[in-house]
């Protein structure tokens, strides 16, 4: 299974977002967004294009804020991911975005906030963050195990 994950991309429609990251979405499984899309409509029309698993950001709107939630766990076989977009400065990040989901066992953490690309494993847990959607996005692949990749937009 290849997931798309997007972060920050603070657009108010998808056709603000790079090309070359719109173009992937088609050819993924699902859309993994950790919040700040900024407008509703960027959800809505993801969801035109793939399943959607998506949380709240601090810059969306309020009609984002009643409908998301801060916190996701998703299943794929054997593999948990965890999704929120963060909060705070990106320093210590880490900590903060892995206490959400104390209890929660997950193996990968997936979330934004920082507009800092990350695709690392601390303490047996990939954290990945695909960084701000103007700049690059991730791609999670499940299969054997769970790898990560970030994509630069420029690329």
């Amino acid at each position: 299974m290849r997931i798309a994950v997007l972060a920050d991309t603070h657009a108010s429609q998808l056709g603000q977002l790079p090309a070359k990251l719109v173009h992937l979405l088609s050819t993924v499984d699902m859309i993994i967004h950790a919040g700040d899309f900024t407008e509703v409509q960027v959800l809505n029309e993801l969801k035109q294009v793939k399943r959607v698993k998506a949380v709240r950001g601090n810059m969306d709107s309020a009609e984002l804020r009643t409908t998301l939630p801060v916190k996701e766990v998703l299943e794929i076989g054997n593999t948990r991911i965890g999704i929120t977009h963060g909060s705070g400065s990106p320093w210590g990040i880490e900590e903060r975005v892995r206490e959400v989901f104390e209890g929660d066992q997950v193996d990968v953490i997936a979330y934004g906030h920082s507009h800092r690309a990350q695709n690392e494993v601390i303490h047996g847990i990939l954290f990945f963050n695909p960084g701000r959607g103007a700049d690059s996005f991730g791609i999670l692949t499940i299969d054997e195990g769970i790898r990560g990749e970030i994509v630069q937009c420029g690329e």
